[in-house]
């Protein structure tokens, strides 16, 4: 498999972290991060959006090959998943300009946008602190119908 490599934001801490766990950085690795980055923070992709774009690039990856390396990279932050009420899976890369977003997800087509709300921050930090936690982080997921989807 021919493929060009950049180098990204990310790549060394990839390799450190993974040397770390004894695995390797693969190029599979390095695609499917690269691919991330490429398209920014706010995009939301299944698995099987990686695989299309990878594919329509001329890259072959195989489908289980991806599900391993998303969950590698959830594992070790370099993405954030976000499970929908449905079963399925979207990921979209970390950031730490955004940490606490929420998500306003179609159920029908599976549409995500992000938004940010101080309320639901007040909420969570608030709920947390009076049963006793320490708030780690805030994320809600809204279900929806999309003006898409609500248009058929």
């Amino acid at each position: 498999m021919a493929v060009h490599l950049p180098l990204n934001r990310f790549e060394g801490t990839l390799e450190v972290g993974l040397h770390q766990d004894g695995r390797r950085l693969t190029p599979q690795r390095r695609i499917v991060l690269d691919l991330f980055q490429r398209i920014g923070t706010g995009t939301h992709l299944s698995a099987e959006d990686v695989h299309h774009q990878l594919l329509d690039a001329g890259t072959r990856v195989s489908l289980a090959t991806i599900y391993r390396t998303l969950r590698l990279l959830v594992e070790m932050g370099f993405l954030h998943e976000l499970e929908l009420s449905e079963g399925g899976h979207r990921f979209e890369l970390a950031s730490h300009d955004h940490p606490d977003h929420h998500h306003l997800v179609c159920v029908r087509c599976g549409r995500t946008e992000e938004f940010e709300s101080e309320e639901v921050l007040k909420a969570g930090l608030n709920a947390a602190e009076c049963i006793g936690f320490k708030l780690i982080e805030s994320t809600l997921n809204v279900r929806a119908l999309c003006p898409s989807c609500q248009a058929n």
